[in-house]
């Protein structure tokens, strides 16, 4: 079952739980000789770099060492990776998946070695050998997402009628996030699809037609292209369901190709996930409208003392036990709060919080 809590509550739980970990003589911070292995998906995206960051920063914190590699979107560089991670004798392996579904064989033999895996923000799947999920609620992502659509299209107070045309984009099929963030969108803006307050004319509704493979930039540009020559010729489009910042700028420039941006034609509504600062920026110079936000400092956090805790074979704190299903097993996990940020709160939420640095955004 899923328990709401606020990060206050969570970090007194981590540190309580990590104290435990080590037994009344033991030191939490102190992990000797001991190492984690950690494996990022890719430097492409500002986001992952930062997290790769973070999780170094907060094991060494803890005393352990860190071997951290970046597959840079391949598959399979991530999983010999991994292998070498456990031909090196690591305690731990925290892995942010390239592909989901393409380690079943190497974690049986973490599992024969006697490691520990936790799953960094994206589910590991297929496997029975993943023992915890460090994530964000990511059907939360989606809702803020959508509700940011409605609200700013004016559906939610009534100040506004359709019908308003949208389209929508989902992640990369290979990753099991891109579901929980498109059904929470889908949540909200079916019933306005369905009351024909919003319209879809390209007729792309389901999640296996509007995936974009690698959330990569380029891809999403191009179908936005797409998208607008064979359905937008003399229509507007007021929104776009955009799942990922790095989308978000292909399908604004996709967007600007085509005329939007300039004077009597207004870009629409576009959202985005990460609070990179390249969409920051956008969202300030009124381009992009809003990004979701996601401390990636309290995930490291949250996901060192999973670590923490296992290595000691204890049990980390968890606040969803039900919701992540693998295809072998349900996965316990720990989800933090996402925040909707846009041109009003970013100030306030990224920069205040020193998420990021005013001169950053200059």
């Amino acid at each position: 079952m899923r328990v709401r809590t606020t990060v206050a509550a969570v970090l007194s739980a981590v540190v309580s739980v990590s104290l435990a970990a080590c037994g009344e003589d033991g030191d939490a911070g102190s992990g000797g000789d001991q190492s984690v292995g950690i494996a990022m998906p890719t430097t492409k995206s500002a986001r992952w770099i930062d997290d790769g960051r973070n999780m170094v920063k907060q094991m060494k914190e803890f005393g352990y060492g860190a071997s951290l590699k970046y597959a840079e979107d391949d598959p399979k560089t991530q999983v010999e990776q991994v292998q070498t991670m456990i031909d090196q004798g690591v305690d731990a392996l925290v892995i942010a998946a390239v592909d989901g579904r393409s380690f079943n064989e190497v974690l049986r033999r973490a599992e024969s070695a006697h490691i520990p895996v936790v799953s960094y923000d994206r589910l590991l799947l297929g496997t029975p050998d993943v023992d915890y999920y460090a994530t964000f609620d990511n059907e939360k992502v989606g809702e803020l997402q959508a509700n940011h659509i409605i609200e700013q299209l004016g559906l939610v107070n009534g100040s506004a009628k359709g019908p308003f045309n949208i389209e929508l984009f989902a992640g990369s099929p290979d990753d099991n996030n891109t579901k929980f963030f498109f059904d929470g969108a889908m949540k909200i803006l079916r019933p306005y699809v369905q009351n024909g307050d919003l319209v879809v004319r390209s007729g792309e509704t389901n999640l296996d037609k509007i995936t974009t493979l690698r959330w990569d930039g380029v891809r999403a540009q191009k179908r936005m292209n797409d998208l607008l020559d064979a359905h937008y010729g003399t229509e507007r489009i007021d929104a776009v369901l955009s799942p990922y910042d790095g989308m978000s700028l292909g399908i604004i420039k996709a967007l600007k190709s085509h005329g939007y941006g300039k004077a009597g034609k207004s870009l629409p509504i576009v959202t985005g996930q990460d609070a990179e600062v390249p969409s920051v920026k956008s969202i300030i110079a009124g381009e992009q409208s809003e990004t979701v936000y996601k401390d990636t400092r309290e995930l490291a956090l949250i996901t060192s003392y999973m670590v923490n805790a296992v290595i000691h074979n204890k049990k980390p704190v968890v606040n969803d036990s039900d919701t992540y299903d693998n295809g072998k097993k349900i996965v316990p996990a720990y989800l933090l709060e996402p925040v909707s940020v846009d041109k009003g709160n970013y100030k306030r939420v990224l920069v205040d919080s020193g998420y990021i640095k005013k001169s950053d955004l200059d």
